[in-house]
């Protein structure tokens, strides 16, 4: 099975990666233990993300991090210059993980200036004066923001899925020592389970799983209800990273041992990969076809790793 290597969106696993530093797990893999790969979720009836119903970045990475053995110090607040005390002082004992942040405010990326609810993660190195000097994965190495500003893009007020911003993760300590198969193995149960959905998960109204979220979105295609922002935003961002989940999951688990979901996993890869193409020549036929082709196989792929891990 051929891996992608390349460029993408994986702001939360890559920053994870710097943070852990050497030794830790390679990006693609954190991702696969953020439990992202697994599910589809039209949020709110309109937004396609391909990811869990339910999910979010925040339950992906508290996830990865124990899965790896590792323990962190989490905070949050709502006071700017409190939360710039908790990240100066962190940032004395190490690189921190911060985030989200709104993608939109991040001003030393071409294209920002205005709150969009994009959520970004980074890992800061030094608070330096009145400068912020971060790793931002979104291709810019020791960017800097004057600090103002960077806490205004920290604040992440319309994220939707924190109750308080500021949130930084800070003194990885590492309780037991765990190998990439011991923590691919055990994320599997919680991979079921994000398939598998339940009714109890906090989702906002309107919301829509795997094979209801995809046929509600064909729907809106084949009716011309798909609004010109959403359209670019699967353009963008959504068709692709979900490829890329998927095809590193696949990846992941064809090298455990997992024969059966990984196929399943490649095949939804190479689905979803070739709805780019469609996409963005506006040949909206061909791209609700495939995505109704997409919809069957997040039951068949839960069937799958359901039989795995018994």
């Amino acid at each position: 099975m051929l891996p992608y290597t390349g460029s993408g969106p994986y702001c939360f696993s890559n920053s994870l990666a710097m943070t852990l530093g050497e030794g830790a797990p390679p990006s693609p893999f954190l991702e696969v233990l953020t439990g992202s790969p697994f599910g589809f979720q039209l949020l709110l009836g309109e937004v396609p993300l391909f990811d869990p119903f339910g999910w979010d970045p925040e339950a992906g990475l508290d996830a990865a991090i124990e899965l790896l053995g590792y323990t962190c110090e989490r905070s949050d607040g709502d006071d700017a210059g409190e939360a710039l005390l908790r990240l100066s002082a962190a940032t004395a004992r190490g690189p921190v993980l911060v985030g989200p942040l709104d993608m939109g405010l991040l001003l030393h990326q071409p294209g920002s200036g205005s709150a969009t609810g994009a959520d970004h993660y980074v890992v800061v190195v030094a608070v330096d004066g009145g400068t912020v000097v971060f790793h931002d994965p979104h291709g810019h190495p020791y960017a800097t923001l004057p600090t103002a500003e960077f806490l205004r893009a920290w604040s992440a007020e319309e994220v939707a899925y924190i109750e308080r911003g500021f949130v930084l993760r800070t003194s990885f300590v590492r309780r037991r020592e765990v190998t990439v198969d011991e923590a691919l193995r055990a994320s599997l149960p919680g991979a079921v389970a994000w398939l598998g959905v339940r009714g109890d998960r906090d989702v906002p109204p309107g919301s829509l799983p795997n094979a209801q979220g995809l046929e509600r979105l064909a729907q809106q295609i084949e009716e011309g209800e798909l609004s010109p922002e959403i359209r670019e935003m699967m353009e963008k961002f959504s068709v692709r990273v979900g490829a890329r989940r998927l095809s590193d999951a696949a990846v992941a688990l064809a090298g455990s041992g997992f024969p059966e979901p990984a196929r399943l996993l490649r095949a939804q890869a190479r689905l979803l990969g070739s709805l780019q193409y469609p996409l963005v020549t506006g040949d909206d036929a061909a791209l609700v076809t495939g995505l109704r082709r997409l919809a069957p196989t997040y039951g068949e792929l839960h069937g799958a790793l359901a039989e795995a891990v018994r």
